[in-house]
């Protein structure tokens, strides 16, 4: 498990941002190696996990949910944060061979090598897949591109070229312990990605990263962030800018897109849920979240979520095909 807690001294916003990455948590799911001969390509169906794809050495094509295609040399790092379906392949065009069909070998837990068509082949490559302690319907994990290269995001983050390295030397020094080391390096280049991608790799000057970004909002969806279960008044977050309620709504709905009140339902419905995968009874849930009736909570999750509470309860973060609707 990996956390992305961290203290920064560079500013409010820089603590802002601390905040909103402090309970995100990544647990590595499984993580394969493979030698390839040309030509090859496998296709990787749709998962709730997301998906890292490594080059140690030789090329790739990997064609993005987009359906283009981008080119990732010895080196190269993709990260596909939602695990949309894509191809990855030696070049453009050659029929795909899905993912599922290789054998593997275990190396030990969770690590393993693929059993590919040929043992001798030039290009090395490392496919992990990661499953982060939120749902996909999270403002973070939704406004994610569908594919990050580490090719865009180097220029802002030093650790990423070093990490890239320590990577390649494991794979072709073959040491033993190798197969875990790889992987939690895996896991450090994921989170140090999406923490470049929020800090520097996204341009928009409007929405919910421009708001995390904002001294002043960014502190207050931090505190509802932390604390999804506590009852917040429009009262209680005005004062955390310590201005008036009025001013407060009027700059929240500016910055961040939608009013206080819609933001804060939206929030304590994604905790709601990640309790219920958990196993917690929905009467549990509704009674934390301060709802005096369990039918107004199910109302409440239904038009938020869009499928009521009882078909997430003990669905262990399956992916549902719901979406949110409010």
């Amino acid at each position: 498990m990996l956390d992305y807690s961290s203290k920064d001294n560079a500013g409010e916003t820089h603590d802002a941002l601390s905040e909103m990455l402090r309970g995100l948590r990544l647990d590595g799911v499984e993580y394969g190696r493979c030698r390839l001969s040309e030509p090859w390509a496998t296709y990787f169906a749709s998962q709730p996990s997301a998906r890292l794809h490594f080059i140690s050495s030789g090329s790739a094509w990997l064609q993005a949910p987009s359906g283009d295609w981008l080119q990732l040399g010895p080196g190269d790092a993709a990260l596909l944060p939602r695990g949309n379906a894509h191809v990855i392949a030696s070049e453009p065009g050659i029929p795909p061979v899905p993912f599922e069909q290789f054998d593997r070998k275990e190396v030990c837990r969770d690590v393993f090598d693929l059993q590919c068509q040929d043992a001798c082949g030039g290009t090395v490559a490392l496919t992990a897949a990661m499953r982060f302690n939120i749902d996909n319907l999270h403002p973070l994990l939704r406004l994610m591109p569908d594919t990050m290269l580490t090719s865009d995001l180097a220029k802002n983050e030093p650790a990423i070229p070093h990490l890239l390295d320590a990577m390649t030397r494991e794979v072709q020094m073959d040491r033993v312990g190798a197969g875990g080391i790889l992987a939690r390096l895996a896991d450090v280049l994921t989170a140090t990605l999406i923490r470049t991608w929020v800090e520097h790799g996204c341009g928009d000057t409007t929405g919910w990263i421009a708001a995390v970004r904002n001294p002043e909002i960014g502190r207050v969806l931090a505190a509802i962030h932390l604390e999804p279960d506590r009852d917040w008044s429009l009262a209680a977050l005005a004062n955390l800018m310590g201005i008036s309620r009025s001013g407060f709504a009027e700059r929240f709905l500016k910055v961040v897109g939608e009013t206080p009140a819609r933001y804060v339902a939206r929030v304590r419905m994604y905790q709601a849920l990640q309790w219920l995968r958990g196993g917690m009874r929905v009467s549990v849930v509704a009674q934390r979240l301060g709802y005096d009736a369990e039918a107004s909570f199910s109302r409440a999750f239904k038009r938020i979520i869009g499928a009521p509470p009882s078909q997430f309860r003990n669905s262990s973060g399956a992916e549902t095909n719901s979406h949110p609707v409010d």
